[in-house]
C-alpha cells in the first residue's frame, strides 16, 4: 500500500474514531439529562400531592358536626374588643337579611364579651354581604350565620372566651341567639352565632353549654320561614334552600 494510501486510511480510521467518540459523548448527555427530567419531575408531583394534602386537612369539615363547629380560617384580621365595651347595657341589632329584617336584642350585662366583640364587628361592616351557611331541622333547630366565607370555618382573626351566660338545663328556647364554637373548646367563640327558631336541647361538652348573649325581638317568623323550607339537599343539616343573606347590621 502506498504511503498516501495508509495516510488516507489512517485519516479515516480517525475519524470514525471521532464519531464514535461523540456518539458516547452525546447518548451519556441524553441519559444525564434524561435523569435530571425524571428527577425534577418526580420533585414536582411530590409538591403538588404535598400542598393537596395539607389543603384537604386544612378545609376538612365534619359531618357530623353541631351547630357549635365555629371558626378554624381568618377572614380579616380584627382585634378583640374589651367586654368593658358593652357598657353592660342592652343593645338592639337588626339585621336586614334579604328574607326579611330580623331584630335581636343584646344583653350586654350578662354577656359583655359576646356583646362587644358582635357590636365591633357589626359596626365594622364585617357581616355585610354575608350569607346564613347553615340549617339544622332535626335534634336541633338553629340557623346558623357570622362566617364571611359561607362555609363554616370563618373568623375574624381572633377567638375567645369562657363561656358566658349558658343555660343550665342545656335548653335554648325559640329566639334565642348564642355563639358557635368548636366542640369542647371554650376558647373558640369567633364570629359565628346561631338564631333558634324552635326550642332546642343542647347539651353541654366538657367546655360548658353556648354562650347566650341576645333574643330575637321581632323577625322569628322570618327565620321560621326559611326553616319550614328545609336544607338544599333535604337533609337534617346543611345549607338553608331559601339563601339567606345578611346586607347590613345596624346595632344601638
Amino acid at each position: 500500500m502506498s504511503t498516501k494510501s495508509r495516510e488516507r486510511e489512517q485519516a479515516r480510521r480517525r475519524q470514525e474514531k471521532w464519531e464514535r467518540r461523540q456518539a458516547q459523548l452525546r447518548a451519556r448527555r441524553q441519559r444525564r439529562w434524561s435523569i435530571v427530567g425524571v428527577a425534577l419531575a418526580l420533585v414536582v408531583i411530590g409538591v403538588v400531592v404535598w400542598w393537596a394534602l395539607s389543603a384537604a386537612q386544612g378545609s376538612g369539615t365534619d359531618p357530623a358536626a353541631q351547630p357549635d363547629d365555629a371558626s378554624s380560617g381568618s377572614t380579616g384580621e380584627h382585634t378583640l374588643p374589651p367586654a368593658t365595651a358593652a357598657e353592660g347595657r342592652e343593645w338592639t341589632s337588626t339585621l336586614a337579611t334579604s328574607v326579611g329584617d330580623i331584630t335581636l336584642t343584646l344583653d350586654g350585662a350578662e354577656a359583655p364579651q359576646a356583646v362587644a366583640s358582635f357590636v365591633a364587628l357589626a359596626d365594622s361592616g364585617y357581616f355585610d354581604d354575608t350569607s346564613c351557611h347553615r340549617l339544622t331541622t332535626s335534634g336541633i333547630f338553629v340557623l346558623q350565620c357570622g362566617d364571611p366565607t359561607g362555609t363554616g370555618t370563618g373568623d375574624p382573626g381572633y377567638k375567645f372566651g369562657p363561656i358566658e351566660n349558658a343555660p343550665t338545663d342545656d335548653v335554648y328556647p325559640a329566639g334565642t341567639v348564642a355563639m358557635a364554637r368548636q366542640g369542647g373548646d371554650g376558647e373558640s367563640m369567633g364570629s359565628q352565632f346561631f338564631l333558634v327558631y324552635e326550642d332546642s336541647t343542647i347539651p353541654a361538652d366538657a367546655a360548658g353549654g353556648y354562650t347566650v348573649f341576645g333574643t330575637i325581638t321581632s323577625g322569628l317568623d322570618v327565620v321560621q320561614a326559611v326553616a319550614d323550607a328545609g336544607t338544599a339537599d333535604g337533609a337534617g343539616d346543611g345549607s338553608p334552600a331559601t339563601p339567606v343573606t345578611i346586607e347590613g347590621v345596624e346595632t344601638q
